[in-house]
This record gives structure tokens, C-alpha cells and sequence, in this order.
């Protein structure tokens, strides 16, 4: 083994941790726990979307993404067509009934075994600190980050208030309090919805306990691939969702990214820009760095930066010191769980 470089490794990791870093989940976060990543889902709403035909704007915006769908991937066939609001809503119903049975099977499994998730366990960690609260950002509509921090006796806060019909908090910082003293909190800002967020035909947003069905007269908060997902986030509950997710990563001593793959340019214009201007140190973990998380790093602008990803030897490491790349030979720190061992 490199000594200099596992040196390096295990200097940058618990920097980034012992300053109680921003947490951002990605897709691969949840795939690790077998949730259907993009392809998974195309295909899930190839199979699944069916269209009445009595909407040639539909029919003919279908038609265009199935031809699109099989040579590129699934943000890219979305975006490359004007998909109409009533197909849009076809598109949601079917990509929750595909993600809420699977993250209602991991909830079951959490509830039999409480040390299921590896996040659990880091945020247990972190809250080791004078902390109060820890900040988690992510793109992901599963609860993985909420049945985490329940398992281990923490609270969390996603903007709405608590209860079994949770209506949008008015107050983005709203806490539980324990004799008098705020209690340990997770913010979990989920920029494109949740599974458990609902609009009814009053167009009120509210948040239900875990369901295997879609309630009637309701339709699921979230914000699918595509044109569309640009426009909706700029409305409620999203913009208020936004505005929180921009102050944690503002004010982030660090950055833990975790299956993230940097595809979204609100979120990556933030985080890079605090890496460039006050060399925020940031950490990625995933089974593969997508070409985006690549190129975002090795551009000059992460001043410090470590990226962990699973190889054949064990795992691959660049940093702003080995940015073309080195081997860390017989370990698999690029899982959490590993990654963990190292840092506690």
C-alpha cells in the first residue's frame, strides 16, 4: 500500500468529518440500498405510461422520447422533448408507484434491523459534536435520509410541520425542543420533492404517512427529469426548499457527497463556488464518478478535494494532490460503511 497517499486519504476524510460537513445524497446513495437508479426508471415508465390517444400532443411527445430513449439516457430524452402538463402527470404517478413500493420495502427493513443504513450510523457521529443540527441536501424523492435518522433516535425537518396531515411549515427553522433545549435535527432538503408530498385539487401541499397507494384526488410532489423540472422548481414548496438548501451549502465547513453525481447545476454552482473561493475541502464517495464529477474536479476550481470510486483493485483516489488518480489497493472505502470505519 502507498503509505503517502493512505495517509492523505485518511487526513482529508476526517477533516471533512470532524467539521461536521454538508451531507449531499445522491442517487447512488440510494441504489446502494437497491432503489432503481435512471435506467431502472426508463424503462419502468416505457413499459408502464399508456396514453388514451385522444391527446395527439401527447401521443406525438411519447412517441418522440420512446426513439429518444434508446440511445441516450433519461434526463437527456425529457429535455429533449416538450412533454404536455397532462403527460407530465402520467410520468410522475408512474415514477411513485415504481419508487414508493421499494422505498416502503427498505422502511420494513429498517423497522426489523436499526442499524440497516450506514447513514445512521455517521449521523450519530456527527451529532458526537456541540452540534444541534446537521444539514443534508438532496435530489433523492425516497425517505432513506428520514428512516436514518429515526432509526438512531434523531429528528428531522424536510418544511413541513409534524403530524399524520403535515402542513407546510411557515417557518423553514422549525425545531422540536426537548426539556427546553432544541432537539437533535436533521434538515433534509429534498430540492425535487418527496414520495410522502402530496397537492391536492386545491393545489395545497401536504405531507402523509407512508403509504403502498396513491390517495385519490392527490398527485405526488416531484419533479421528474426534464424541460419541466426548471420551471416547477421555481414554485412552492421547491423555491422555499431551495432557499434552505442554499444556506446550508453557503455556510458548509465541508462537503460529503455521497452517490452524488453533480447533475444539477443549481446545486453544483453553489458548492463549487465556496471550493474555489474559500477552499472548502469536499469529500465524494460512489461507486462510480460520474464524467460530470470528473470534470467539475479536475477543472482548478475545487481547490481541495478527495473522490473516492470502487476498481477492480479496491479503490480509486483523486485528490488536488493526485488528480490523474491513484489505487488504494485491498480497501473499499468508496462504500459508506468503509468509508465510516476510516473517519471513527
Amino acid at each position: 500500500m502507498n503509505t503517502d497517499l493512505d495517509s492523505h486519504v485518511t487526513e482529508l476524510a476526517q477533516k471533512c468529518v470532524e467539521s461536521v460537513p454538508v451531507i449531499l445524497l445522491g442517487s447512488g446513495a440510494s441504489a446502494a440500498h437497491g432503489l432503481p437508479g435512471m435506467q431502472a426508471l426508463a424503462e419502468h415508465l416505457v413499459n408502464t405510461v399508456t396514453l388514451d390517444g385522444s391527446d395527439p400532443a401527447e401521443t406525438e411527445a411519447w412517441a418522440r422520447f420512446k426513439s429518444k430513449i434508446s440511445t441516450v439516457d433519461l434526463e437527456t430524452a425529457l429535455t429533449g422533448v416538450t412533454i404536455p402538463d397532462s403527460l407530465t402527470k402520467r410520468i410522475i404517478c408512474s415514477t411513485w408507484d415504481l419508487l414508493s413500493k421499494n422505498d416502503i420495502d427498505i422502511f420494513a427493513q429498517v423497522v426489523e434491523n436499526r442499524s440497516l443504513l450506514p447513514l445512521s450510523r455517521l449521523l450519530t457521529h456527527l451529532f458526537r459534536s456541540a452540534r444541534s443540527e446537521i444539514e443534508i441536501v438532496t435530489p433523492n424523492y425516497d425517505r432513506l435520509a428520514e428512516y436514518a435518522a429515526e432509526a438512531v433516535g434523531i429528528c428531522h425537518h424536510t418544511g413541513f410541520n409534524h403530524g399524520h396531515l403535515r402542513l407546510r411549515s411557515l417557518d423553514n427553522r422549525q425545531r422540536i425542543t426537548e426539556n427546553g433545549k432544541m432537539a437533535r435535527t436533521a434538515n433534509i432538503w429534498k430540492v425535487h420533492g418527496s414520495l410522502d408530498w402530496f397537492v391536492d385539487a386545491q393545489h395545497v401541499v401536504v405531507g402523509l404517512p407512508i403509504s403502498p397507494i396513491r390517495l385519490p384526488g392527490l398527485m405526488p410532489v416531484i419533479v421528474t427529469p426534464g424541460l419541466d423540472k426548471y420551471r416547477r422548481t421555481h414554485e412552492e414548496p421547491f423555491r422555499s426548499i431551495l432557499s434552505g438548501a442554499d444556506n446550508a451549502l453557503s455556510r458548509a465547513s465541508s462537503y460529503l457527497c455521497i452517490g452524488y453525481g453533480f447533475n444539477d447545476p443549481h446545486l453544483q454552482s453553489k458548492l463549487v463556488g465556496r471550493c474555489e473561493s474559500n477552499s472548502t475541502l469536499i469529500v465524494v464517495i460512489t461507486k462510480e464518478l460520474s464524467f460530470t464529477a470528473k470534470e467539475l474536479l479536475s477543472s482548478g476550481r475545487c481547490r481541495r478535494y478527495l473522490a473516492l470510486e470502487e476498481s477492480p483493485l479496491g479503490t480509486r483516489v483523486y485528490s488536488h494532490q493526485y488528480p490523474n488518480g491513484a489505487e488504494l489497493v485491498g480497501c473499499s472505502i468508496w462504500q459508506l460503511s468503509k468509508f465510516i470505519d476510516l473517519v471513527i
